[in-house]
């Protein structure tokens, strides 16, 4: 009987072999790289890059009550379209529509600054999250790390791998907080529609640093320890 066809999930991380060490399975950054970019480049840009492009349109040609309807509008159809043609619902996806609902009221009533304020306070929040759960006994690295990189418990205690998730969580502290210190630099430096702009070219600057700085460290360690990738079948 032929062995089942693996799904796009292959990154459980096994302990190696002596010849698991030299096989095919060695884990390679650009491998990583290439399944993260085919993953996750197409929420990438309809979360982020396609908001960006509808609300500088509508803000140049109507103004800024209906960029912010039109951002709202797009991300409800994200969640309709996953919705008919019956796939997952991420609760992260409920919970950014939700906020942006929110956001949008606020931010008819209030103005494009409040608008744009409001998720420089949410980094913050983020970045001060990742820093206090430091002090509890798992950080919340190692919590998310699951949902990226299934890792068997006996490996996920290995002092190496918990010194390798203090890290990471530091790293994305820091990387919200010069997220939201950029952000908000621009927010008072520049006008809205060049905000818009240079905003997401400035985030996803710093969130794509983040992610390969997050491979390579993990790469290294993975490989310090022994390590390979496992593929998930269905």
């Amino acid at each position: 009987m032929p062995n089942p066809a693996p799904t796009d999930i292959q990154s459980m991380l096994v302990a190696a072999t002596s010849e698991d060490r030299h096989s095919g399975n060695r884990l390679s950054k650009v491998h990583v790289l290439a399944v993260l970019a085919r993953r996750s480049l197409p929420s990438l840009i309809e979360a982020t890059v396609v908001p960006a492009i509808l609300f500088y349109v509508f803000f140049v040609m109507i103004g800024p009550g209906a960029a912010m309807l039109a951002v709202l509008a797009w991300s409800y159809g994200a969640l309709v379209r996953r919705l008919a043609y019956r796939l997952p619902v991420p609760t992260v996806l409920l919970l950014a529509v939700l906020g942006l609902t929110v956001r949008t009221l606020i931010g008819i009533t209030s103005g494009t600054f409040v608008y744009f304020l409001q998720p420089v306070l949410m980094t913050v929040v983020l970045a001060g999250t990742f820093l206090l759960s430091l002090c509890f006994r798992r950080p919340i690295i190692g919590r998310l790390a699951k949902d990226f990189c299934p890792l068997a418990p006996e490996i996920a205690s290995r002092p190496a791998v918990v010194r390798l998730f203090t890290g990471l969580t530091v790293l994305w502290a820091v990387a919200h907080l010069l997220n939201g210190a950029a952000t908000f630099g621009l927010l008072m430096s520049v006008p809205t529609a060049t905000f818009v702009l240079l905003k997401t070219v400035v985030s996803l600057g710093i969130t794509v640093v983040a992610i390969i700085v997050t491979v390579s460290w993990s790469i290294r360690t993975a490989r310090a320890e022994g390590l390979v990738f496992a593929p998930v079948f269905a």
